[in-house]
């Protein structure tokens, strides 16, 4: 029992010296952190008191163009359009609704006359275009 109540005797006496700013001094950070874009020959602005001024240096030819990220089209994100999505699934289930010719479905077989008819006058226009009878 003597244990229990030693520990958190020690605890107490322990928090005060981890906790003293003594031991975690650190600088506190500058006020300001300035970043630019310089170009060509310009000089790049010296400091004031704890500001700290970054230059990036960039060529003269680069001073008025449009920046390179706003340039560059992004790719588009995703797969195809939905119209084209929506037109590959019609095409597909054109074979089992009503109109298509197919044994699938419940009204499957119900375009099979149209689908002949329209081969023959295809058939038939293909003849006349080339000459025949």
């Amino acid at each position: 029992m003597r244990r229990l109540g030693v520990l958190p005797l020690v605890g107490l006496l322990l928090t005060p010296l981890l906790a003293s700013p003594a031991i975690a001094q650190t600088e506190p950070p500058p006020e300001r952190i300035i970043n630019l874009l310089v170009y060509g020959d310009d000089p790049c602005p010296e400091s004031k008191g704890d500001d700290i001024v970054v230059c990036a240096r960039k060529p003269e030819s680069e001073r008025y163009r449009i920046p390179k990220k706003l340039r560059e089209k992004p790719e588009p994100s995703g797969g195809p359009g939905w119209g084209s999505q929506v037109a590959t699934m019609e095409q597909v289930q054109r074979q089992t609704l009503p109109g298509g010719c197919s044994v699938m479905g419940s009204n499957g077989f119900t375009g099979c006359t149209a689908k002949m008819l329209e081969q023959w006058f295809a058939e038939r226009r293909m003849q006349k275009s080339n000459g025949e009878p």
